[in-house]
Order: C-alpha cells, then sequence, then structure tokens
C-alpha cells in the first residue's frame, strides 16, 4: 500500500466537487487501462472562466484527491488558465505523491484539458472532440503507457524512479 501523504489523504476522504454539473457546457474522460483508474470532469463556462467543476472518478485514493483538488485549483480560472494547469502542479499542490502514483496527477489534469476540449469544440459547433480518451485494450494489443513524467511531461514507462528525459526521481 502506498504511503500517502496528510493532505493526499484528507482529498481521499474529504473529497470535494464530487458529482456532474447538472448544465455542463464540456465533458471530459481519461482514463489508464494498465491501473484502471477512469476520471471523468464536467465543467460549467461562462465569460471563459470556469464556473463550476465536477468529477466522478473510478480508482484509488490518489486518482480521488487528485481529482478533487484539480477541481479546486481550477475554479475560477479562465479556460486558458486552465489549459496552462500541469501534471506537476497538480502533484506539488498535494504535497507529492509515493512514485507509483504519479500517473494520477497526470489524468487529472488531462481530463481537464479533455472536458475544455470538449466545450471549445462544442461553443465552434465542430464534430470530432466526444470529451473521451483513451481507446479500450482489445484483446491481444497492448496497452497504452499514459504515465507521464509530473515535471518535464516526458511518457515514462510504469514505476520507473527517474525520468529519461530530465533526469529527476519520479517519487
Amino acid at each position: 500500500m502506498p504511503q500517502y501523504n496528510e493532505k493526499v489523504m484528507e482529498y481521499f476522504m474529504n473529497p470535494r466537487n464530487v458529482g456532474e454539473v447538472p448544465d455542463a457546457n464540456g465533458k471530459g474522460t481519461v482514463g489508464n487501462p494498465v491501473c484502471g483508474d477512469l476520471m471523468t470532469f464536467t465543467i460549467k463556462v461562462e465569460d471563459n472562466r470556469l464556473k463550476d467543476v465536477k468529477f466522478k472518478t473510478f480508482g484509488c485514493g490518489a486518482a480521488i484527491a487528485v481529482s478533487s483538488i484539480v477541481t479546486e485549483m481550477a475554479r475560477g480560472m479562465t479556460i486558458e488558465e486552465a489549459m496552462k494547469l500541469t501534471n506537476k502542479q497538480v502533484a506539488e499542490k498535494l504535497g507529492g505523491l509515493p512514485k507509483n502514483k504519479l500517473h494520477c496527477s497526470n489524468l487529472g489534469a488531462d481530463a481537464l484539458h479533455r472536458a475544455i476540449e470538449n466545450y471549445l469544440s462544442n461553443k465552434e459547433g465542430r464534430k470530432g472532440v466526444s470529451g473521451v480518451s483513451e481507446k479500450p485494450v482489445k484483446d491481444g494489443e497492448e496497452a497504452p503507457k499514459g504515465c507521464k513524467c509530473p515535471y518535464c511531461e516526458t511518457e515514462v514507462q510504469k514505476d520507473v524512479p527517474f525520468c529519461v528525459k530530465c533526469n529527476r526521481e519520479i517519487k
């Protein structure tokens, strides 16, 4: 069992903004087939700002804590500010995550970004952005890695101690 700090435990035991925004105008879902985490974010945008952000997450304690803190971080931000929210910022805001749980911080920011992309696509009347990321893995196919370094966002393999690009320890 990973060792979580007090802040992660607080956000896991008392998650904020759980559910769906009733009048959402953007929705994004991402998942990691390797670990089984699945996050869906719904957003309400008014005057180019995230007025409301909620989540539904199926996953471990870190995934729930990440989802919860991302909603708090993003609420009130402009679309542009929220699209700049990084996985590193999420992990740092939580005071760090065990190295085998860093992929959860990737999923939280990615799900938010996907919801914003869906909102922008709907607003502009474009088709093709469904708000869903990661195709289901079929028998015989290799699951996508989906894990990224929280410092430089380079794709890394699960359970590696260091990022090969920035050479920083992945905790």
